[in-house]
């Protein structure tokens, strides 16, 4: 029996994690590296494995770093069954689409500055991956893989569908429980249930993004959000918002919604969601009443909307997008990617960074190398569609919204599953791995490579 870790080992994208006992091949997740041109070649390389061989994919959440190489998979040969939550299966049909569509677009765009250079994957690919998606369970249904393997989904509370998935195998007799976190959310979401890991586990896999520190509490982090946005607004501009086009987005229109509410935010202004999978997504938690903790589940069941804005506008197609750079001020635009790496944000940075009078403000992770920590660093300038835009507009950094526990979360999670004998830590940066490590009262902690395997 083997664990090998193929993604997100010594990077903070990228989850691919095998699982080899009894013949058979269990992955845990196929996601994207997201970040510079440098991570963004490694999406092409091989896998360290051959997909053919793979027997069945668990996937833990629709997020691309998690998801995002699933058609590359199927496209190299992969045959097998891809097992999820319905939400889960449904969020991924939405960002599989956009992000073949995405590679085409930058295919084109290559193209037109003379590089010849295929797509990583196309629609196309994208739709052959979802004929691979099987069976969907809900959290603590145990689902048999065949040859004594068998696998449990239990809440993650990251985004609608999240969860931490736990194989038990069987070999020569020996029985272990391996259970991949995926991405762990922090306890106070407003749509989700708290995480809900099982106990008496012998080997985790453990996110450790936020290794190194804790969030600002909610209630701190949302008083802010709404101070920055009467401060653009005083001084006239725009806000712009890069936008996560998954929970992110439903959590700021319901910030939003309380903030009309009581009064806090002025019921005149507009707020444009420039993202069409965001508007997806949107509908999509609207169908997931499952997925929800009590109130909010309470609140679809009544007819009432979580996400309901007096002047909120969805903007889908492109020529509405490119309108709102006309809108010079009182205008929030929240637009995807959250990174600033692709997605309609860019334009809108485009035309806003350069104003003194505008706001952006990041209210999620940024990855080394991303245009989002460029900015939130502190460059002067930045490079937007080939010409250098000046960086006038204020600046806010807003982390209390993350989707990801901070590190006293994580060490609570942990504790949590019982006494491990081995912990893996992936999905964090060194500082934020190292952090960790030395604040969990665990033994036998490892720090795999790329492509390095573990006999279990």
């Amino acid at each position: 029996m083997r664990i090998s870790f193929h993604g997100a080992a010594g990077h903070v994208t990228g989850s691919c994690h095998l699982v080899s006992s009894a013949g058979r091949k269990i992955l845990i997740d196929c996601g994207m590296y997201q970040g510079g041109r440098e991570l963004e070649e490694e999406n092409a390389d091989p896998f360290g494995f051959d997909p053919a061989t793979i027997d069945v994919l668990l996937l833990t959440h629709a997020h691309l770093d998690h998801c995002g190489r699933i058609p590359l998979l199927v496209k190299r040969g992969f045959k097998g069954e891809i097992i999820c939550t319905s939400a889960t299966r449904d969020l991924a049909r939405l960002v599989l689409l956009d992000s073949a569509h995405l590679h085409e677009e930058e295919a084109r765009h290559r193209h037109r500055h003379g590089a010849d250079r295929k797509p990583l994957y196309d629609t196309v690919d994208a739709l052959d991956s979802l004929e691979r998606f099987g069976r969907v369970t809900e959290y603590g249904d145990v689902i048999e893989l065949g040859s004594g393997i068998r696998a449990t989904f239990f809440d993650a509370g990251h985004i609608l569908g999240s969860a931490s998935v736990l194989v038990e195998a069987i070999e020569s007799g020996e029985k272990r429980r391996i259970l991949f976190s995926g991405d762990i959310g922090p306890p106070d979401r407003p749509f989700l249930n708290r995480p809900t890991p099982p106990t008496d586990v012998d080997v985790v896999v453990m996110e450790s993004t936020y290794g190194n520190r804790d969030h600002r509490p909610l209630d701190a982090s949302v008083a802010e959000f709404n101070e920055a946005i009467e401060n653009a607004l005083e001084r006239g501009g725009n806000i712009i918002i890069p936008t996560f086009a998954l929970e992110r987005a439903q959590e700021l229109l319901f910030y939003l919604r309380k903030g009309v509410s009581s009064g806090e935010i002025p019921p005149s202004i507009y707020v444009f969601l420039d993202s069409p999978m965001a508007i997806s997504a949107t509908r999509l938690f609207q169908r997931h009443p499952e997925g929800m903790n009590s109130e909010i589940a309470n609140m679809l069941h009544d007819g009432k909307d979580p996400f309901d804005l007096p002047n909120l506008r969805f903007t889908r197609d492109t020529s509405e997008s490119v309108a709102l750079n006309r809108i010079r001020s009182g205008a929030i635009i929240m637009a995807g990617s959250g990174m600033c790496t692709g997605g309609r944000v860019r334009h809108h940075l485009r035309h806003n960074l350069g104003h003194s009078d505008c706001s952006v403000i990041f209210v999620g992770y940024a990855a080394e190398g991303t245009l989002a920590r460029i900015i939130i660093e502190g460059a002067n300038s930045v490079k937007l569609f080939g010409e250098n835009v000046p960086v006038r507009a204020r600046i806010h950094t807003i982390n209390g919204f993350s989707a990801h526990a901070g590190q006293k979360d994580l060490i609570e999670w942990h504790n949590r599953t019982g006494r491990p004998k081995t912990t893996f830590l992936v999905h964090g940066e060194h500082q934020a791995m190292e952090a960790l490590a030395a604040k969990l009262k665990a033994t036998g902690i490892e720090r795999p490579s790329l492509h390095q395997s573990y006999a279990l």
